[in-house]
């Protein structure tokens, strides 16, 4: 197992200065983060070029890895692969493809998306719609011997009332998911709210779990018996407000990182384990957002072995 960070935390940051930074507070890989560009949400950087990917950026990026002695672990492009405007969909399509191929010419063995959702059909009609659409992504990536691997993240902000956007949120869908080729990368943050045991879902879908991300959370039930599991109806323009939890960086949350690292070495995971940072508390500037991946390195590296 390997120690490494999500590049979309720091998206004003070149991905040279992001490495750089990386390999000098002792991470071994970067998940790396290849929207189109930035500015368009949180957590949502353009650190390769994919879509544009000739051998001026091949070279770029394979020489800072040669400079920083880090590995890529998973280029990532979490976007909605069912979104119900067709053009919409047909670029997500596009770039995911472009991710991919930058992937293959990487030697990158995944590439993190989303199954998504079109809101206004149910989760059984939109797994119709992923069984029409998601195949042939799969097997192009597979040609190019890059899997693809989903994250679990519920993604309630995409739906307009706070349920799920993103059906691949627990392990009944999972294993759905799988049978059409696809990974996961497992996040024990977003299992936390649902009210699923992270450390449960781990031994039965070993082989499954390519990629693992480490976000924390943190959990206010008291808030809870006011707002209900769905969280608080006020978003004040927020899609994302909750009003009963949030993330964190590990080590200021509710996740035993012992344990699931424990658990992941005792069903042989071998992959990496990249800190998604989106803690409000440790977020805002460049600096806060280093402190915090720093707080997250020092509650995970006596954990990971190196």
């Amino acid at each position: 197992m390997k120690l490494g960070m999500l590049t979309a935390c720091l998206p004003t940051w070149p991905l040279e200065r992001v490495a750089a930074w990386a390999a000098d507070t002792g991470y071994e890989r970067l998940e790396v983060a290849v929207w189109p560009g930035t500015g368009g949400r949180d957590f949502e950087a353009a650190h390769i070029d994919v879509a544009r990917f000739d051998a001026a950026e091949h070279d770029r990026v394979q020489g800072l890895l040669r400079e920083t002695g880090l590995e890529i672990s998973a280029l990532a492009y979490y976007e909605n692969n069912l979104h119900p405007d067709p053009g919409r969909r047909a670029e997500i399509r596009a770039h995911l493809k472009h991710a991919v191929d930058a992937a293959q010419a990487l030697g990158v063995p995944y590439v993190g998306t989303f199954i998504g959702r079109d809101p206004s059909l149910s989760v059984p009609d939109n797994q119709r719609e992923a069984e029409r659409v998601l195949p042939e992504l799969v097997d192009y990536a597979g040609e190019r011997g890059v899997r693809l691997v989903i994250e679990n993240c519920v993604m309630e902000g995409w739906h307009p009332d706070g349920h799920p956007g993103n059906i691949a949120y627990s392990p009944e869908l999972w294993e759905w998911m799988f049978s059409l080729g696809l990974y996961l990368n497992w996040d024990p943050s977003h299992l936390m709210w649902l009210g699923i045991d992270p450390l449960a879902t781990i031994a039965p879908y070993a082989d499954r779990i390519a990629h693992a991300q480490a976000k924390d959370i943190e959990l206010d039930p008291v808030a809870r018996n006011r707002y209900g599991f769905f969280g608080t109806t006020a978003k004040n323009g927020d899609p994302w407000a909750t009003g009963w939890w949030r993330y964190r960086v590990p080590g200021r949350g509710q996740v035993d990182w012992a344990r699931v690292v424990d658990r992941l070495y005792e069903t042989g995971f071998t992959g990496t384990l990249s800190v998604e940072h989106e803690d409000p508390l440790w977020g805002g500037t460049p600096e806060k957002v280093c402190q915090g991946l720093t707080i997250a390195h020092r509650t995970l590296r006596p954990l990971v072995v190196a």
